[in-house]
């Protein structure tokens, strides 16, 4: 049956947004096109009339999956206007994130992967990590360093390091109670960054 172009948008969207969870729990190579589209609800043929090759895919997923994780970025520190750093940081580095690996950060599940990927994937992290640089930036009082017509501050890099750092290890073992700890401490750490402990102290004064 011929699909018209309306049908044919949702579905490169469906499978866009199916490939960035799917992506994230198994890997770029750990499932193929057909598992993909079936996941999709769609056939394999279906997918040369959507995208030029699986790497076009993966950039595109990647995409949206960095999209999908800085909304809810926004959304935590929405929830908390009066510590949205605070908040991005219980959120990120806690059990229940760390336990979802169909929906967490892609930079976490996909990172070490993407760089084995083409430019075009590569670029769609780097596009990624820069608007999370220029979050953390904000937070911390860097103004919008990181954004495109600057070069992202040392200090946001080094928290994203460490959130995205603990996260893995976090991931990596066995040992819940270790687990845990890995997540805290990297809490702890970056909560003492000292332009965050100023900006506390200036609000309690």
């Amino acid at each position: 049956m011929r699909v018209n172009r309306v049908q044919a948008a949702e579905n490169r969207q469906t499978v866009i947004n199916v490939a960035s969870r799917l992506f994230r729990e198994h890997g770029f190579n750990g499932i193929g096109l057909k598992g993909l589209m079936e996941a999709a609800g769609l056939t394999q043929g279906a997918f040369y009339k959507q995208f030029t090759s699986k790497d076009d895919l993966a950039a595109q997923a990647s995409r949206r999956a960095l999209e999908m994780a800085f909304d809810r970025w926004s959304t935590a520190a929405t929830a908390n206007p009066q510590d949205p750093f605070g908040a991005v940081i219980a959120f990120y580095l806690s059990m229940d994130h760390s336990a979802e690996r169909m929906d967490g950060c892609p930079v976490v599940a996909l990172g070490s992967d993407a760089a084995r990927q083409s430019p075009e994937v590569k670029a769609s992290f780097e596009a990624g990590i820069r608007e999370y640089l220029v979050m953390l930036g904000g937070w911390i009082g860097e103004g919008k360093a990181g954004n495109a017509g600057g070069e992202p501050c040392n200090r946001a890099m080094a928290i994203l390091s460490t959130m995205v750092g603990a996260m893995i290890l976090s991931r990596a073992v066995n040992d819940e109670r270790m687990s845990k700890r890995f997540l805290e401490a990297a809490a702890q750490s970056v909560l003492k960054e000292p332009s965050v402990l100023k900006e506390q102290m200036a609000g309690e004064a």
